[in-house]
């Protein structure tokens, strides 16, 4: 539980609208991160992105469940969009059940709804996950990698503490027309790599963190025609904010914190990066969303 676990006032609204590429804001995300009585349903969320210059957001599954809600979710609202998948952490238990497969099909079977537009997110995680696990990992990775490429969609990579193997798999799979690093983790190096490939560098809050130097130097020298934005909400809050949870209406402190590195203009970096996003994903109104229901689909927990 976070120090103070309540959410942060709204900043001041960005003059050029961005968008926020991953973020969590489904019923399941984290239990427990928001204090009680503070859970906001998604509409909230997105009102209040709105009102500070976030124009729309990628929502992004983690397992069956939370894949499924994207799916529905952004069928029905015009802010949203959808990434489907399973988490690396979580592929090695259900290959050892004996359900990654069916789980990677019914993945599969949303990559193709309407509005769903990435792969997402998927990829490799030698933090939490031990040398028993990678198999598992690496064969969900492949798999994902296979949907993306099928259904013509975005691949929205996690990677932490993996990065080598991430692009190794990458470059022996075939990489997806477009590659998106979450949460960008790396260094220059990896800045390079990236720039090399054409894949796109997702900086979320933890870019403005005063310990993470190296996220700033590869920041400054990666292409703007490949940077992205997130929040990865409801964890990675930018400064001054740390700690406490994370939502999408909190983008405008990130992309302030981007400027400040690139020596850009705010107004021209979101320029830019609106049209880096749309690039990936494709625009936000070019498919129609269906009425909603009558009844909730669900709050934050």
């Amino acid at each position: 539980m976070p120090s103070d676990p309540t959410y942060p006032p709204l900043p001041t609204p960005l003059v050029v609208p961005v968008y926020d590429n991953h973020t969590h804001i489904d019923p399941s995300a984290r239990p427990g991160r928001i204090a009680e009585g503070h859970a906001l349903d998604y509409r909230e969320q997105l009102d209040r992105a709105s009102s500070v210059g976030v124009r729309g957001v990628v929502q992004v599954g983690t397992d069956v469940a939370s894949s499924i809600w994207a799916a529905e979710t952004a069928a029905i609202e015009p802010r949203m969009l959808a990434a489907v998948a399973i988490h690396p952490n979580d592929a090695p238990e259900l290959d050892a059940a004996g359900e990654l497969d069916d789980a990677l099909a019914v993945i599969d079977s949303l990559a193709s709804r309407p509005r769903v537009r990435a792969i997402g997110e998927t990829g490799l995680d030698f933090f939490r996950t031990d040398v028993s696990g990678r198999a598992a990992q690496f064969r969900s990775f492949e798999a994902h990698i296979e949907m993306a490429k099928r259904h013509n969609l975005a691949l929205q990579i996690h990677d932490r503490d993996a990065h080598d193997d991430v692009i190794a798999t990458l470059k022996r799979v075939g990489a997806p027309e477009r590659v998106v690093f979450h949460c960008f983790s790396g260094d220059t190096g990896l800045a390079e790599v990236c720039a090399d490939n054409g894949w796109y560098l997702s900086f979320a809050g933890t870019v403005t963190f005063k310990n993470a130097q190296n996220l700033r130097d590869a920041l400054e020298i990666a292409p703007r025609s490949l940077l992205l934005v997130e929040t990865d909400a409801p964890y990675l809050t930018p400064s001054p904010f740390r700690g406490r949870p994370n939502a999408p209406y909190l983008i405008p402190h990130t992309v302030r914190g981007m400027a400040q590195v690139t020596g850009t203009d705010v107004s021209v970096l979101a320029a830019q990066l609106v049209s880096n996003t749309e690039l990936v994903y494709g625009k936000w109104d070019s498919e129609p969303v269906a009425a909603p229901p009558t009844t909730p689909i669900g709050i934050i927990a």
